[in-house]
């Protein structure tokens, strides 16, 4: 028997529903950086750090008050057609049920949310150009929804009397779903883009360039995410036309750290942290008529460890003093080398999760833990892969490269 479904979606994406509660627009990502002219016109107006404070969001194009400005006048045909605003979690449950809301965790990174009073904020919503009437209530409480409606009654026999749980953010299952549920544990992820996360029972500011989020009423999740990761890997394979996995790691591994006269700005899909300018592009500085495939190659994937390693600097007094860095996400489970120049580039050991789909694992968890089954998280840890311990003068190296990468921002 099927007691309980759990649900996790990607974070951040912006869809509009009509009054029937049927989508009507696209799903817009928080990679889509169009809306940049307005968070900049949001950062001339309003207190970043007074909203950054209360919703744990920057004023950025990729979470909410900019894109729906932008929508206003860019596509106001569309939106005349929106009664209110969700992301695909509240899509989902539309689908299932034909009643939807919004949970804590996905409501946490729309850059809407109050995250003390958890409720929608008044400025931001003004920002926005919104009233709460045009979003989805926040739901009061972790509690399963029952009673699926035609055709999936009958596609799904067995989930028919299933709790199905609201939907929570992305980041948030994969913290859970590789045991980083506490400050003991930083969570590494490399997939599409990277982040580093940690959960908190607290409700601390974050510091300027990260941000706050929520795994529900009672956790935060603090961190910062870079809009680059394995898309810059992938962007790689495909314009500068590498050979196979094998042959490319075996490449790389054999260049040593920050030896290809290369200063790279991995910015391919603008920044988030630790700079939050949205309208920034990717450069590369210092090519030569030598300059081979790989060691650009090499110096996009140190590019986006330096990056990391500003985060983590942020982001480690979040974290108890004795922690570990837990690493998932399938980019760097292709890569020991990769995962070895972000280890150096941190100047701390990351270990591999030995879970494959941590964000799935997570959401199950979650579930567990709200029908009281799991009521210790701490109490399903799996064992640990392998730990990549720094080299010392390889963090040297990455500490001078990080100044060089930031004097190059600065000029370009």
């Amino acid at each position: 028997e099927t007691r309980a479904v759990g649900v996790a979606t990607f974070w951040h994406g912006l869809l509009g529903f009509d009054a029937g509660g049927h989508p009507v627009t696209p799903v817009y990502m928080w990679a889509d950086t169009r809306s940049e002219g307005e968070a900049q016109l949001l950062r001339t107006a309003l207190d970043d750090e007074a909203v950054h404070a209360r919703t744990g969001c920057h004023l950025h194009s990729s979470y909410w008050p900019a894109k729906l400005r932008w929508l206003a006048r860019d596509r106001p045909a569309e939106i005349q057609r929106v009664s209110r605003w969700g992301s695909f979690g509240e899509f989902l449950e539309l689908s299932l049920f034909g009643e939807a809301t919004t949970s804590v965790s996905m409501a946490s990174g729309t850059g809407l949310m109050d995250q003390t009073r958890l409720r929608w904020d008044p400025e931001a919503l003004a920002a926005a150009e919104l009233e709460d009437r045009h979003l989805f209530p926040i739901a009061p409480r972790i509690e399963g929804r029952h009673g699926l409606r035609a055709p999936w009654a009958g596609r799904w026999p067995a989930l028919r009397t299933a709790s199905w749980f609201p939907a929570i953010g992305d980041g948030a299952a994969s913290n859970i779903g590789s045991d980083c549920t506490d400050p003991a544990r930083v969570a590494l992820n490399v997939g599409t883009s990277a982040a580093l996360r940690v959960v908190t029972r607290d409700n601390p500011t974050p510091s300027r360039g990260l941000w706050r989020y929520r795994v529900d009423r009672n956790r935060s999740l603090v961190g910062g995410a870079t809009s680059e990761g394995g898309n810059v890997f992938a962007w790689c394979r495909q314009v500068l036309r590498l050979g196979g996995d094998d042959e490319i790691e075996a490449a790389l591994a054999r260049l040593a750290p920050d030896a290809h006269g290369l200063t790279v700005l991995p910015h391919l899909a603008g920044e988030r942290s630790p700079g939050w300018r949205g309208g920034r592009h990717g450069v590369i500085g210092g090519l030569r008529i030598d300059t081979t495939a790989v060691e650009i190659t090499r110096a996009a994937l140190e590019a986006v460890a330096l990056r990391l390693a500003m985060v983590y600097r942020l982001l480690a007094p979040c974290a108890s003093g004795d922690h570990i860095v837990v690493a998932s996400g399938g980019a760097l489970g292709r890569s020991r080398t990769w995962t070895q120049i972000i280890a150096d580039a941190l100047g701390h050991p990351v270990t591999w999760s030995a879970e494959t789909e941590a964000t799935s694992r997570g959401a199950a968890l979650l579930a567990l833990e709200a029908l009281g089954v799991l009521p210790d998280l701490a109490a399903a840890r799996q064992t640990l892969g392998e730990t990549f311990t720094p080299d010392r003068a390889h963090h040297a190296r990455f500490r001078d490269a990080i100044e060089r990468q930031r004097r190059f921002d600065e000029r370009v």
